[in-house]
């Protein structure tokens, strides 16, 4: 398990990554949405949308409604899951692996054994063609071993899932977890760190970056922005 000085300084790590990776540009680019240029407009079911969440169609609500689902919904994921590698690099870099396709190694907290891990960033991140990809680097892992004389079982190479559950695992990861451990969310952390309490540890670490730069003002004057775009295209 790891020590507490070691545990503090992933942790800080981890907030710098957030920060300077995802939180600064999720910033900057929530600013660049002033314009309706910045959206494909649906003039069928713009005012509708509005009207739906926010009980009016007026030029704020209708703002709103087109700037909450790209600043609140799936791109800071997609953004995290592209810079995925440079979280390993940095903030995991005391599991750094040195094999070719694994991106960390640590001595598993339940069995004491060595894991060669890929990480991937949540439960529906991988595809059929990954499957292939990702158990044809476990081959060769195995197959270097083998050659080595070194003591690996099938269950030494993982996937680890930075988020999720086992039950949100898609089809990709379950027939990986036939022959490979796939560790989510909780477990994974609990199984690199021996911490039960890490992951939401470090989910709150990421919350605090929020707290710290309050971007909330800056939002609400993007849609006031964006709102009076809205009236003068009305016109």
């Amino acid at each position: 398990m790891m020590t507490s000085e070691q545990k503090t300084d992933i942790l800080d790590k981890a907030k710098k990554f957030f920060k300077e990776k995802i939180a600064i540009n999720h910033e900057e680019n929530t600013k660049k949405l002033y314009s309706l240029s910045s959206f494909n407009v649906n003039p069928f079911t713009h005012k509708y949308l509005a009207q739906f969440a926010f009980g009016d169609s007026t030029p704020r609500s209708m703002a709103k409604a087109l700037i909450y689902p790209r600043v609140l919904g799936t791109s800071i994921s997609t953004t995290f899951g592209t810079q995925l590698q440079y979280f390993c690099n940095d903030v995991l870099s005391s599991y750094a692996s040195v094999t070719p396709g694994i991106d960390i190694e640590f001595v598993d907290s339940f069995d004491g054994r060595r894991k060669y891990c890929q990480v991937k960033s949540g439960p529906n991140t991988i595809n059929n063609d990954d499957v292939y990809t990702i158990l044809g680097k476990f081959k060769a892992i195995q197959n270097l071993a083998r050659t080595n004389h070194l003591s690996l079982e099938l269950t030494d190479c993982v996937v680890g899932v930075f988020y999720g559950t086992d039950e949100e695992l898609s089809g990709s990861y379950r027939t990986i977890n036939k022959t490979h451990p796939v560790y989510a969310g909780k477990a994974f952390w609990e199984h690199l760190t021996g911490d039960a309490h890490f992951y939401e540890d470090l989910k709150n670490a990421f919350a605090e970056v929020a707290t710290e730069m309050d971007c909330s003002k800056m939002l609400n004057d993007v849609i006031d922005k964006l709102a009076d775009d809205i009236v003068r295209n009305s016109h």
